[in-house]
């Protein structure tokens, strides 16, 4: 009779037992009765019905990350290498985005495949319609474009895209070879035309440099040649008046002025044997060619000035 009273009893604390549930922080717990959704638990102490209600699954709400590796192929059929790392999470804490998590997919073996499937296909396309060239610069574009396809989709099962990182976009060894000769090239090409339009600049300037000393000197040139000239003509303006002066004083007195330009004559020679510097030349020394000499020299005195 004892232990026909402590069985029923068993059942009740067993029973008591089972109606309490907790839930961890960061996850929530989907709960079925007879097999079929009746409610989800928060975290925290829950009381469900026991032998009735049953915890299905529980679901993290937590962020998780999953690391992709694939191939996509270009316009131009280049094979392009990725690596990228997808950050994901369930869409939130509403009962119907709980209820696409617990009942989309058989389990989450199936889950990964799906969405790892759907952001490779979602780049693939993109990738298909760009060159070779243009794709290393297009991370950000790529990004956008799986979001925008993947929104939808991951929201009808529960889920929602935090983050695709592209950590490495790499190309077949071969094309990575000929891009690397390719950029080599265009900075060979670019150093020669810097260094021609520096060369190009640099003469320029030399020859700017040259014509304006060019043009400096024959303007200093000009100047000098203006004052030498001037110069000249004052010295034989002096002479003149010298001259004159000189004749005046030998008339006043009685005297002859050829002595006037015998003088000249004489100074003349003397000046070209001190100045000669060992050069020859060659005057006529006679009495006639003296003669000669000062009848031009007296001639020019007769000369009219000049107005």
């Amino acid at each position: 009779m004892t232990t026909l009273l402590l069985i029923p009893l068993a059942l009740l604390v067993l029973a008591f037992l089972l109606s309490f549930v907790v839930v961890q922080q960061g996850t929530v717990a989907v709960v079925t009765a007879f097999g079929k959704y009746r409610r989800v638990m928060r975290p925290g102490l829950n009381i469900k019905l026991p032998f009735i209600e049953f915890i299905y699954k529980r679901i993290s709400i937590q962020n998780r990350s999953l690391e992709l590796q694939f191939q996509a192929i270009t316009i131009d059929q280049a094979n392009v290498n990725f690596k990228a790392m997808l950050v994901y999470a369930v869409l939130n804490q509403e009962e119907e985005s709980i209820k696409n998590v617990a009942f989309k997919f058989v389990d989450e073996v199936s889950l990964m495949q799906a969405l790892i499937r759907t952001v490779e296909g979602s780049i693939r396309a993109f990738v298909a319609t760009q060159r070779q060239a243009a794709v290393l610069s297009l991370r950000g574009e790529i990004v956008a474009h799986v979001k925008d396809q993947l929104d939808q989709t991951l929201e009808s099962w529960g889920y929602h895209l935090i983050d695709l990182q592209l950590n490495d976009i790499a190309f077949d060894e071969e094309i990575m070879r000929s891009m690397a000769k390719v950029v080599a090239s265009n900075n060979l090409r670019a150093a020669a035309e810097n260094e021609g339009q520096a060369l190009l600049i640099t003469k320029t300037k030399a020859a700017e440099a040259e014509g304006n000393a060019i043009k400096i000197a024959a303007e200093a040139e000009k100047v000098a040649a203006q004052l030498r000239g001037q110069g000249v003509a004052l010295f034989r303006e002096e002479v003149t008046k010298g001259m004159a002066h000189a004749v005046q004083e030998l008339t006043e007195n009685n005297l002859d002025p050829s002595l006037v330009y015998f003088s000249m004559w004489t100074e003349a020679i003397k000046h070209f044997a001190e100045q000669g510097q060992g050069n020859v030349i060659f005057l006529d020394g006679s009495n006639e060619g003296m003669q000669k000499s000062i009848q031009q020299l007296m001639a020019m005195q007769q000369l009219p000035p000049r107005q």
